[in-house]
C-alpha cells in the first residue's frame, strides 16, 4: 500500500480538485497521511498566480525532500501547466501533470509516468468526477473550469484553458448528495463562474443554473468570486429574492480607477462598479460585498492610484482583498513601460488593507445584535477553545456552546468582538432571547 499527502494552494477551485485527487487515490487502495516521512508521494496541487505563490510552491517541495529524501514529489495545478516539462529539471520535482490530467493521477502513478501535461486549450468539455466525500463544513462544487477573457496582467487562462461548463444535471447531482450527506451549504467555485452555460448549444447563463439550484436540496449556497459585468440589476434583483442564496459577493474589481482598468483589459467603468456596489446595498441589508484589486499596475500613476483609493473609500464594502502587482511572464502587462517600484507597491498595498481594515471592522460592528444562522464547525477555534462558525453574510463566529452543537445550523444573536476584533462573539439563540433585531 502506497503512502500520500497532498498540499494544497491556491483558489477554492484546487481545493475541490484536492480533494477529488484524495478520494481517487483512496479508491484505488492508497492511504492518505499527514506525516512527510512516512508518505510515498508529496503531491503538491500548487497556485502560480503570482511570483510568490512560485516561490512557496518551490518552498513546500524542498521542505518535502529535507524531511523524506526518498519520497516522490509530485507537482500538478497551475505552475505544473504553465511551466511543463521545465519543471523536472528541478532536483525537487519527480511527476508533473497537468491540470486536465488530476483526474487521471491514479493510473499516472501506477504508471510511474514522470510527466503527463496535454495542450489545456485543446479541450472542449468538463471533465466530471462526482466528490463522495469532504472533510470540510461547506462543501464546494466545481461547476466551470477555464476563462475566456484575456487580461492583460493574468496567466490563468493558459494554466486552465478555455471556458468549459459542468452540465447542471452533474452540478444538482452533485449538490443533492452533499445535501443527503448532512451539508447545509454549498459553495459553487470555478475559474471564471460568471462565464458559466455561453460554451452550451444553445447557450445558457449563469442565473439559469442559479434557478435549477433553488429546487436542490442544499439548504444554502454561496457564490465565488464575479466579474462586476456579471451583475446586472435582474440578476442582482433575482438574487435578493431567493431562498437559498448567502448574501455574500466577491466582485474582481482588481482596480476603481478607469486609466488603469483600461490598460488592464477591463471592460467596466469606475461608474458602472460604484452603481452596481450600491445597488446591491439597496437590495440586501448588511450583505458582505469584498473586492479584489491590485495595486502597482504598470502605468498606475499616483493620481490613478488616489483615484481607486478615494472610489474604494466612498463606496459601502465589508473588505478589500488588496495584492502588489506581479510580473508574470508571457503576459501584455509584463512588457508594459512605466513599471512600478516594488517598495511604492507595498506601500499602496498597505494604505489600501488599512482602508480595508477600517471597513471590515464597520461591517461587523453593523451586524450586532442581530440574529444570524451559524453553521457550526466540526472542531472548535483552536486559539480560544469556543465553537466557530461563519455567518450567511460571511462573518465569521465564536460560540460559548457544548460539543452537542458541532456540525448543526443555529440562530446566534452577535454580541460583541472577539479579543483582536478579527471574529465576533455569538450566543445560541432561543426564544427566550427577545433583545435581537431580525
Amino acid at each position: 500500500m502506497k503512502n500520500f499527502i497532498i498540499k494544497t494552494l491556491g483558489c477554492k477551485t484546487n481545493q475541490v480538485e484536492s480533494a477529488l485527487i484524495a478520494e481517487l487515490l483512496i479508491n484505488a487502495g492508497f492511504c492518505e497521511t499527514d506525516i512527510i516521512s512516512n508518505a510515498d508521494y508529496y503531491i503538491l496541487n500548487s497556485c502560480s498566480v503570482t511570483h510568490i505563490a512560485d516561490s512557496k510552491n518551490f518552498s513546500y517541495l524542498r521542505h518535502s525532500k529535507r524531511e523524506n529524501p526518498k519520497i516522490i514529489n509530485v507537482v500538478t495545478g497551475c505552475m505544473a501547466q504553465l511551466e511543463k516539462e521545465n519543471l523536472l529539471k528541478s532536483d525537487e520535482i519527480d511527476v508533473v501533470i497537468g491540470n486536465n490530467e488530476k483526474n487521471d493521477i491514479v493510473k499516472i502513478l501506477e504508471n510511474n509516468e514522470k510527466y503527463n501535461v496535454s495542450d489545456i486549450f485543446s479541450h472542449d468539455k468538463f471533465r466530471y468526477n462526482k466528490l463522495n466525500q469532504t472533510n470540510r463544513t461547506r462543501a464546494s462544487v466545481k461547476i466551470q473550469d477555464g476563462c475566456n477573457n484575456r487580461c492583460t496582467y493574468c496567466t490563468i487562462p493558459f494554466a486552465r484553458g478555455k471556458n468549459r461548463s459542468n452540465p447542471v444535471e452533474n452540478i444538482e447531482e452533485q449538490i443533492n448528495l452533499f445535501a443527503k450527506e448532512g451539508f447545509y451549504e454549498t459553495v459553487l467555485t470555478g475559474i471564471h463562474i460568471g462565464q458559466w452555460g455561453l460554451d452550451f448549444n444553445p447557450q445558457q447563463n449563469f442565473q439559469n443554473l442559479l434557478e435549477k439550484i433553488e429546487d436542490t436540496n442544499i439548504y444554502r449556497y454561496r457564490l465565488g468570486s464575479l466579474d462586476p459585468l456579471e451583475l446586472s440589476d435582474g440578476f442582482i434583483d433575482f438574487l435578493s429574492v431567493s431562498k437559498k442564496f448567502c448574501p455574500h459577493f466577491h466582485l474582481s474589481l482588481q482596480s476603481v480607477c478607469n486609466n488603469t482598468l483600461k490598460r488592464m483589459n477591463r471592460y467596466y467603468t469606475e461608474e458602472h462598479i460604484k452603481h452596481l456596489v450600491e445597488y446591491i446595498n439597496s437590495k440586501f441589508e448588511n450583505a458582505f460585498i469584498g473586492c479584489d484589486i491590485i495595486v502597482g499596475f504598470p502605468g498606475e500613476t499616483i493620481q490613478d492610484f488616489d483615484t481607486t483609493l478615494e472610489n474604494l473609500t466612498e463606496l459601502k464594502l465589508s473588505k478589500i482583498h488588496t495584492f502588489p502587482y506581479s510580473r508574470r511572464k508571457g503576459t501584455i502587462a509584463d512588457k508594459m513601460p512605466n513599471q512600478i517600484d516594488n517598495l511604492e507597491k507595498k506601500q499602496r498595498a498597505a494604505i489600501i488593507q488599512k482602508l480595508s481594515d477600517k471597513k471590515n471592522y464597520e461591517f461587523k460592528k453593523s451586524n450586532m445584535g442581530c440574529i444570524k444562522e451559524i453553521i457550526i464547525e466540526k472542531s472548535r477555534d483552536k486559539k480560544t477553545g469556543l465553537l466557530k462558525g461563519v455567518s450567511e453574510n460571511y462573518i465569521n463566529v465564536l460560540i460559548d456552546a457544548p460539543d452537542k452543537y458541532k456540525d448543526t445550523l443555529q440562530k446566534v444573536i452577535l454580541r460583541g468582538f472577539s479579543e483582536n476584533n478579527d471574529k465576533l462573539i455569538g450566543e445560541l439563540y432561543f426564544p427566550e432571547n427577545q433583545n435581537a433585531c431580525n
